[in-house]
């Protein structure tokens, strides 16, 4: 445990990229507010963040939704950070993307101001999603922070995932221009999919994705032509590492290895004889949109590193979903 910091808080802090980051940010001495959806009745167990190491002094959680975003004032007040890290997400088309985007926009943008409001946060790190750069009908071999994804581009394919990719490249957009027309220093780090281990209870989406071939599951192959990804805590060192570096301006992609679904086939046949992993000519007739490579330059210039490879992401993933009864 490193020595005392400020206060920071964190938003959406009982999902997947939040609660390791939350770990990760009392490991380093940070005091964290976590928000989470309001639970009137107290149905939900936050034990697997309350008893992690540290939290029992330096981890206060508050309730907060993103539809009343004045509610995040009492976290946000005294921090000298915030993490934006929660998401409205709706993959069973529940409600309209008209009305996620606008939540997701109104949401963030209400939490932007309590930032400025609140005078001692000094800079926010916004977690956006390689979603906001991948798409588009001009096919590229790699992106860069340059790209921005073509929203009508997004809806011609009438994915159940399209409305979280929309909200998320519209609501970046907006919260970089929010924070230049009124002098917030905000960074946003683009994850592409995050694979690894997870402290939250829930099943995250983007590993179940990556271990489409490991559960056997062939309608979300489609995803996995050619997936970038990086480990969870990869990812969560490079919010922390954002937050910290000084000079930390604008966009950065972070993502440390693409893979073709063939190359991936080889590997986990390879690497996990004991699973019934589909052989290369199986899935020749996979269809989906492969997807461009993603660069990682700009975060790498910045200093950071990158610790784990393809080998720990399943592993590691692997040994998770065991443990937590999903293998």
């Amino acid at each position: 445990m490193e020595a005392d910091k400020d206060k920071v808080c964190v938003t959406g802090g009982t999902g997947f990229v939040a609660s390791w980051l939350i770990m990760r940010l009392l490991q380093h001495g940070y005091s964290v507010h976590a928000t989470v959806r309001p639970d009137p009745e107290r149905r939900r167990d936050f034990s697997f963040l309350t008893s992690l190491p540290g939290a029992s002094e330096k981890l206060q959680i508050f309730q907060a939704d993103m539809s009343f975003p004045e509610n995040f004032e009492a976290a946000i007040k005294g921090c000298i950070g915030v993490f934006h890290v929660a998401t409205p997400v709706d993959f069973e088309n529940k409600e309209r993307e008209e009305v996620i985007v606008k939540r997701t926009i109104d949401g963030t943008l209400g939490i932007l101001t309590a930032c400025l409001n609140s005078r001692t946060v000094k800079r926010v790190v916004y977690t956006s999603s390689a979603s906001a750069v991948e798409y588009n009908d001009k096919f590229v071999e790699t992106v860069d922070e340059s790209f921005w994804s073509d929203v009508d581009y997004i809806k011609s394919f009438k994915s159940p995932f399209g409305p979280y990719k929309i909200s998320k490249t519209l609501t970046e957009k907006r919260a970089l221009e929010f924070a230049e027309e009124h002098g917030l220093d905000l960074v946003t780090v683009i994850p592409s999919f995050i694979v690894g281990p997870f402290i939250c209870p829930k099943f995250p989406g983007s590993v179940h994705t990556a271990m489409a071939m490991i559960v056997g599951e062939r309608e979300q192959y489609g995803a996995l032509l050619n997936i970038s990804m990086v480990h969870t805590d990869d990812v969560a060192r490079a919010h922390i590492h954002l937050f910290e570096y000084p000079d930390a301006k604008g966009r950065y992609i972070c993502s440390s290895h693409t893979i073709t679904i063939e190359e991936m086939s080889k590997f986990l046949s390879a690497k996990y004889p004991e699973f019934p992993i589909p052989t290369v000519e199986s899935l020749k007739d996979i269809e989906g949109k492969k997807l461009p490579g993603v660069s990682s330059k700009k975060l790498l210039d910045s200093g950071f590193e990158f610790n784990y490879g393809l080998d720990e992401m399943f592993d590691e993933a692997i040994q998770c979903c065991k443990e937590k009864g999903y293998l």
